[in-house]
């Protein structure tokens, strides 16, 4: 059997942020790139990750395999602080969007449309004083020993700052990413919606779901070096 190579779990860098950005809108449409939905990646980039990057670093950790950064878990545990800054972020990003407008192309358009009229229709509901994550993960890094590292680096540094529960909110479709997957973390599904921007674009039906978890316990938090069986 061939050796898989170690991974490394560790602390979010300042180094790391474009490499963050960039593997944001790879993966941003179900796992592939976000340019065959939305074209500006500086924008779209910008809305996913700029709070957890630029306000709230300490809050946030990659995963490098091979000394590359293959995945990431940007956290929150100021959910206040995020929510007032997220207000502010996105009139600055709508107006931005606008501008850019007349350059798009008609895909990006009609995202913009998605945007205005049903995306904040299809975002379910969400406990509003707790903290969460975004997970993001390339093909070589979705793996349960990785995934339950990330998990775990972050829910540790969240119990030793005293906060005991944590929530998601993930793309789920039945090729990708069920629920059920979730559910071996320890997460339980509160709710989900329907989302309707990708209908053009995937076979499937796509949700976005709402999941918590209890903290019960905390890791030692070191950046850590395992091997992949």
């Amino acid at each position: 059997m061939k050796e898989e190579k170690a991974f490394t779990i560790r602390g979010y860098r300042a180094s790391d942020r474009a490499a963050v950005r960039r593997l944001c809108c790879e993966t941003g449409f179900l796992g592939e790139p976000i340019d065959p939905i939305y074209e500006d990646r500086e924008l779209f980039a910008d809305f996913l990750t700029t709070y957890y990057t630029d306000h709230e670093p300490e809050s946030s950790f990659v995963i490098e395999i091979g000394g590359e950064l293959r995945g990431y878990l940007l956290g929150c545990r100021k959910p206040l602080r995020n929510q007032l800054y997220s207000f502010y972020q996105n009139i600055c990003l709508f107006a931005r969007a606008l501008l850019r407008y007349p350059r798009y192309n008609q895909r990006s358009r009609r995202f913009i449309l998605w945007i205005l009229m049903n995306g904040w229709r299809e975002v379910p509901a969400a406990p509003r004083r707790t903290p969460h994550f975004h997970i993001t993960l390339l093909p070589d890094a979705r793996k349960v020993s990785t995934t339950r590292a990330l998990f775990s680096a972050y829910f540790s540094y969240l119990y030793r700052h005293g906060e005991r529960r944590v929530y998601g909110q993930i793309v789920t479709f039945e090729s990708r990413r069920g629920e059920k997957m979730f559910e071996r973390y320890g997460f339980k599904v509160l709710n989900r919606a329907r989302i309707t921007k990708y209908e053009s674009f995937h076979p499937e039906s796509v949700y976005l779901s709402t999941v918590i978890k209890n903290l019960e316990t905390a890791e030692p938090l070191t950046d850590s070096v395992h091997s992949r069986s």
